[in-house]
């Protein structure tokens, strides 16, 4: 991910130990005793990506723990986002004086079914994959994208945004997205200055679809 974010923003990726690194008790006290191993491993994994990224920030070692939406909780002065999927985990942070928000996601570079597929995209989504280039999964790049704009979007407005709510444009030379922002998402958002559009990069490599987005400040 560090590929994908400004210098302002400090990135960890998980290594071999993290999946089983130990957890601070406030993180814990977050994770159900019915909990399955997997969502342990990715859980820990994350708070240990997380807590090296505020390290990195200068910050002292800090619990990041869930709240009840299951989102990090970010010390007071941090955003940041946290990402797993297959054998891959990774956290990033920056304070509150140098972006507004940051989201990144990581999925499997693998065709989704077409059920998911019309949960995702809009009509005219899934009419511009269609005429990228092949050899590359579009709609899965733009289901993380879309996740990564959510994890942008929520800190900010902290209100729902569904797959549709949110229209987006590739560009795969560049390797960036531009996400629009449905009207009257934004129009009841309730917050000052809410995004009516966020950008984005996204990479596609060792069989992952990596994404990421700031939100500069107002």
């Amino acid at each position: 991910m560090r590929d994908l974010l400004p210098s302002t923003v400090a990135v960890a990726i998980a290594g071999p130990d993290d999946w089983t690194g130990e957890l601070l008790p406030a993180e814990q006290a977050c994770l159900s005793e019915r909990a399955v191993q997997t969502r342990r491993r990715d859980f820990a994994a994350g708070r240990m990506c997380a807590r090296r990224a505020l390290r990195d920030l200068g910050l002292p070692k800090t619990a990041v723990p869930a709240a009840a939406d299951r989102t990090p909780v970010w010390p007071a002065g941090v955003v940041g986002t946290i990402t797993h999927t297959a054998g891959y985990c990774a956290a990033a942070a920056a304070h509150t004086t140098d972006i507004r928000s940051v989201g990144m996601d990581a999925e499997q570079h693998r065709e989704i079914n077409p059920g998911v597929r019309r949960l995702v995209l809009l009509p005219e989504e899934e009419a511009a994959c269609a005429r990228l280039p092949s050899g590359t999964w579009w709609p899965v790049v733009l289901f993380s994208a879309k996740e990564t704009v959510y994890k942008v979007w929520y800190p900010v407005v902290r209100s729902w945004l569904d797959f549709h709510d949110a229209r987006l444009d590739l560009d795969p030379d560049a390797g960036t997205f531009t996400a629009r922002i449905a009207p009257a998402r934004v129009d009841a958002a309730g917050v000052d200055d809410p995004p009516a559009s966020i950008t984005g990069r996204f990479v596609i490599a060792d069989g992952l679809v990596r994404t990421a987005a700031t939100l500069p400040l107002r």
